[in-house]
């Protein structure tokens, strides 16, 4: 027979019990705080980020502006452009349209678009969704209309189809076009029908110029002088390769639904989810990190960024959508998981700037030769400004290295024994080169 001091002590037990439980959860997301917030701080990130396992949000949170012109946050509802996320929208709608008898994967493209070159002969609709299509990137033109048009050039294949993988667009709105005839329904029309209404998709869409779309992000871009409005580009050419807009919520019900098995019979998730080269499957890529599987994408916009990730064996879901271009998508995305798989974080904290007068930073101006390239830095407005492929400022760490808030690019100078800058480093990605001023 219990005692009431027996009752009192199971009671307190329990309650232990719960508050441990509760206090294991807080930690967590205390650190998936930590990991974030730094890179809000150093204006390297704006956007939405979210973390789910098995189906259920654990962490989900804003940063930055929506629109910093009307002072309007991010939130968990407002829609960012995912770039070339979009291309497994794509791809799980080519698979559905097998799974209803509309087309086979490994069917000739020419069977639907015969109009096509006769170099793409042996051509199959699953080499465009692996990228082994050998297909130039000039090899077509996609023309948005109304109707859509696609212009084909007879250029001649990089490569025979299925030896080689290229990672490109165009075979991307080549499987949209193709939908297109197969379905006759709009790109947009079928995705809304056939994956965003079914799985409650709401706040997902094709992006347009011209539409009002509410809670709309826009998109930004790291200038000199502080955050600046990216220049707008013509979303509709984008279409299947990237033209898509969602937010963190409906990416959680896409992956939930997707994974879950709500959408594709096994047999077609399992050819999605089945790499082919390179770690390429299709519309995804599928490797292993630290002995996990992972399926992920990342995708780049002008003025937007996004990574998806997702681990299979343990359910878990990381999603991070940003309007502001930037580096950090992919390295909060990946920090993120190892919080949740209880590993050491690698947490390199966001370089600090520095100023430096203009007559300090003008004695790096010059042409530094690389083996593969050529940098050429510029002062203007009292800036360091680099030119290397494309044009973007450089903000001082110290006196002797500089860093982009872009890409996650670094130079390191260095002086000769008169005190003059007469070469460079370059760290980019892990590889470093080095430049030699002219």
């Amino acid at each position: 027979m219990k005692t009431r001091r027996n009752c009192r002590w199971e009671v307190m037990a329990s309650v232990l019990a719960v508050l441990a439980a509760v206090c294991n959860a807080q930690a967590p997301v205390e650190r998936m705080q930590q990991v974030v917030q730094p890179y809000a701080d150093a204006q390297l990130f704006m956007g939405s980020v979210l973390v789910a396992q098995n189906s259920k949000a654990l962490f989900s949170k804003s940063y930055g502006w929506a629109d910093l012109e009307w002072n309007i946050p991010n939130s968990s509802t407002t829609r960012f452009q995912i770039a070339s996320v979009t291309k497994q929208f794509t791809a799980a709608s080519i698979l559905l349209l097998e799974d209803r008898g509309k087309l086979k994967t490994d069917d000739l493209v020419k069977k639907y678009l015969p109009e096509a070159p006769a170099s793409w002969g042996k051509i199959t609709i699953y080499n465009l969704l692996t990228m082994t299509s050998g297909i130039a990137d000039d090899a077509a033109t996609y023309e948005p209309d109304t109707p859509d048009r696609l212009v084909f050039h007879d250029k001649p294949l990089d490569f025979e189809p299925g030896e080689q993988w290229a990672y490109h667009n165009l075979g991307y709105l080549v499987l949209g076009y193709l939908l297109e005839r197969v379905s006759r329904q709009s790109y947009a029309d079928f995705v809304q029908e056939n994956i965003f209404k079914p799985m409650g998709m709401n706040d997902s869409g094709l992006d347009s110029n011209v539409a009002i779309v509410p809670h709309r992000a826009s998109g930004y871009w790291p200038g000199a002088d502080g955050i600046e409005n990216a220049e707008r580009t013509n979303i509709s050419g984008a279409l299947s390769a990237g033209g898509l807009y969602s937010t963190t919520e409906d990416m959680l019900r896409w992956e939930n639904g997707l994974f879950g098995g709500k959408l594709l019979t096994p047999a077609s998730l399992r050819k999605m989810t089945t790499p082919f080269k390179n770690d390429y499957a299709c519309g995804l890529y599928v490797h292993r990190v630290n002995g996990r599987v992972l399926i992920d994408y990342d995708g780049n916009n002008i003025g937007f960024n996004a990574q998806m990730a997702y681990y299979p064996d343990d359910g878990l879901a990381v999603i991070v959508l940003a309007n502001l271009n930037g580096y950090v998508t992919g390295r909060i995305n990946a920090a993120l998981a190892a919080v949740m798989h209880g590993e050491a974080v690698a947490f390199t904290p966001p370089p600090r700037e520095i100023a430096l007068h203009k007559e300090v930073l003008a004695r790096y101006v010059g042409t530094y030769e690389f083996p593969d390239s050529r940098l050429v830095l510029s002062l203007e407005g009292g800036h360091l400004m680099a030119h290397f492929g494309a044009t973007f400022p450089l903000f001082a760490e110290s006196e002797t290295t500089f860093f982009s808030k872009g890409w996650d690019l670094h130079f390191e100078f260095s002086k000769n024994d008169k005190g003059e800058f007469t070469s460079v480093t370059k760290h980019f990605h892990g590889v470093d080169a080095k430049g030699i001023r002219k």
